[in-house]
């Protein structure tokens, strides 16, 4: 057991292991509020950092899926549940995809930059429930480290998804307070995923390598259809892939640095 991991036990102990979950996974969610932050004072140029923050934000989850859930799950289940976990989480965010109605109105507002903010919103609240699977599966293993190494991924990525909330919001008109408040709520049922998956695995603990795989499968094609798309979509390489390179860095030295 890491340091790191030692004193937050010890800052928690004194709380039940539920409600700590609890606490981590909303502590996620307001994490995707500081993304508005920066398109509060860069307006409209802000849109110019989204291909590199999409790469940054790919290369965080594409480690914490690998890294933190996918090798996991195969040390601890079987090549038929890892391979079951993966085909149901990518299928769960492919159909989630395609039954999104982008032709909506989006808190009283319409038009064509009304509705981007809706498909944006709408998007990034249904991928968040995979992302809160992954919270609560992690929390529920005994892997020494990989509860605080998911939770801190899912914080990480969550900030350049706030940003991707913001930028058209802001750009339709939206409120500084409404472009926060709606970036933390696509993270919204990330504390829900994490509390079923949680309760789920330590119910039946035969879950444990489905639920991981599961998770990881969501995410990966989440990188795959979404956030690499968009990121490369304006003709740029550099910023996307040194985004990438840097984000996985990060989740690789902090894996390294708990032990995970």
């Amino acid at each position: 057991m890491t340091q790191v991991q030692h004193r937050l036990n010890l800052a928690f102990r004194w709380m039940p292991d539920v409600v700590v979950l609890f606490l981590a996974a909303c502590g996620t969610a307001l994490a995707t509020g500081l993304g508005a932050v920066p398109v509060f004072y860069l307006g409209s140029h802000a849109a110019q950092l989204t291909p590199w923050l999409l790469g940054f934000a790919a290369g965080v989850m594409g480690v914490a899926a690998v890294a933190g859930l996918l090798i996991p799950a195969g040390e601890e289940g079987s090549a038929a549940e890892v391979a079951g976990g993966l085909l149901a989480g990518a299928a769960l965010l492919w159909l989630a995809r395609r039954h999104l109605d982008p032709d909506l109105e989006f808190m009283g507002r319409s038009g064509p930059r009304a509705r981007t903010s809706a498909l944006v919103f709408l998007v990034l609240f249904v991928h968040s429930l995979p992302e809160g699977f992954a919270v609560g599966t992690a929390f529920a293993s005994e892997r020494a480290g990989l509860s605080l190494f998911v939770i801190v991924a899912i914080a990480v990525q969550n900030v350049p998804e706030g940003t991707s909330v913001a930028i058209p919001m802001a750009a339709a008109g939206f409120s500084r307070t409404r472009q926060f408040w709606a970036a933390v709520a696509t993270s919204l049922p990330q504390p829900i995923g994490a509390l079923v998956a949680y309760f789920l695995v330590e119910e039946v603990s035969a879950l444990l390598p489905f639920s991981l795989a599961f998770a990881a499968g969501a995410m990966l094609v989440l990188i795959a259809v979404e956030l690499l798309p968009d990121a490369y979509a304006g003709g740029r390489r550099l910023g996307p892939s040194a985004g990438a390179g840097l984000g996985a860095a990060l989740m690789l030295a902090l894996s390294f640095a708990l032990g995970v």
